[in-house]
């Protein structure tokens, strides 16, 4: 079969990879139908991840089911899904308790279309002609009703970040305002988080992002936008966001905590002379939460299914554009906030 493989930055070749197989009574056969791009996509192929070449892309899809094995009761084959980005068991100590990002049942930081070690190749790239899924019952969520397959793609990773970095903290301060220092080489979470933030409740957000195209799209959703990022705002917020990745947006979300206030970062800094300082002492006095690390996605995709089924949630907005499955290779190269691939 073919797979869209990353072979150093900026090569993208399709090459002939081996055909999943049924290993076992729980897995499943997936085909994926729509591929968005995550932000970290971005950032791999133009060489700035540690990940070692060669290994397949593509970690954010919905898929149609193939084959099934004897054991799974939850979904069969034609059944369009959700494949959250880790791989979870469902079962051990780490699932039960819903932190599915941290299997206890595989190595660390199992993940389809990147990842680490000796299991980094193992699990393949959704933008291949089909993928493995060892824990079939836990790992799939069908796919609502009428939800179009390239507006839920990009729920198994990067809108379901977004969610994590919003939705729980509304939960416990409705209307609460949001800060979100958006940015990257795509910036693709950033927006999300401002879209569930409206969505949500939030009664005022802040996108700040040096990019036009990117605040014109925060407008859209109704927040209001700063074209710099400063060395402070005049307001706190009790929720923050930084998906910028830099020293500078880091700082911003950090020193603009309220009393209380939670900060998510979703961003990966891979060069650790991009972390400012933390100012400790001001957020001990503050009572401040710094929240980051990989999200858990099975736990969290289906509410964000949920939103963008019952129209809550529009994230059409932020894809830049959809293309052809076949054109990938050549769309991955190019300038984009949000690409979804389907076929």
């Amino acid at each position: 079969m073919r797979s869209l493989t990353y072979a150093g930055p900026r090569q993208l070749e399709w090459r002939d990879a081996p055909e999943p197989r049924l290993a076992g009574d729980g897995e499943a056969i997936v085909r994926h139908i729509a591929v968005a791009t995550c932000d970290l996509d971005a950032m791999i192929v133009a060489g700035a991840s540690p990940f070692p070449a060669p290994f397949a892309l593509g970690h954010e899809g919905v898929a149609e089911v193939l084959d099934v094995g004897d054991g799974v009761k939850t979904v069969k084959p034609g059944d369009r899904v959700l494949v959250p980005f880790q791989i979870s068991c469902g079962t051990c100590g780490a699932c039960a308790m819903g932190r599915t990002g941290n299997c206890e049942t595989v190595p660390l930081g199992q993940t389809y279309g990147f990842g680490f070690g000796e299991e980094q190749t193992r699990w393949g790239g959704f933008l291949s002609d089909a993928v493995n899924v060892p824990f079939a019952d836990a790992m799939l969520v069908r796919l609502p009703d009428g939800l179009a397959p390239e507006v839920a793609a990009s729920a198994s990773d990067n809108i379901t970040d977004a969610y994590r970095a919003v939705a729980p903290h509304l939960a416990v301060r409705p209307g609460a305002p949001v800060l979100v220092c958006g940015g990257g080489l795509s910036g693709s979470i950033g927006l999300y988080a401002v879209a569930e933030a409206v969505a949500l409740g939030s009664e005022d957000v802040l996108y700040v992002d040096t990019d036009p195209g990117r605040r014109a799209i925060a407008e859209g959703y109704g927040a209001r936008t700063l074209d710099h990022i400063p060395d402070r705002v005049d307001t706190r917020f009790p929720i923050t966001i930084d998906a910028n990745g830099t020293r500078e947006g880091l700082a911003l979300a950090l020193g603009s905590l309220d009393r209380d206030g939670v900060c998510t970062s979703s961003a990966i800094y891979f060069d650790p002379t991009t972390i400012p300082p933390f100012p400790l002492l001001p957020m001990y006095v503050m009572g401040s939460t710094f929240i980051t690390g990989r999200i858990h996605a099975r736990r969290d995709a289906p509410a964000v299914l949920d939103l963008l089924a019952d129209g809550t949630l529009d994230v059409a907005p932020v894809t830049t554009k959809v293309v052809a499955f076949d054109d990938a290779a050549e769309a991955l190269t190019e300038s984009y906030t949000k690409l979804v691939f389907t076929r």
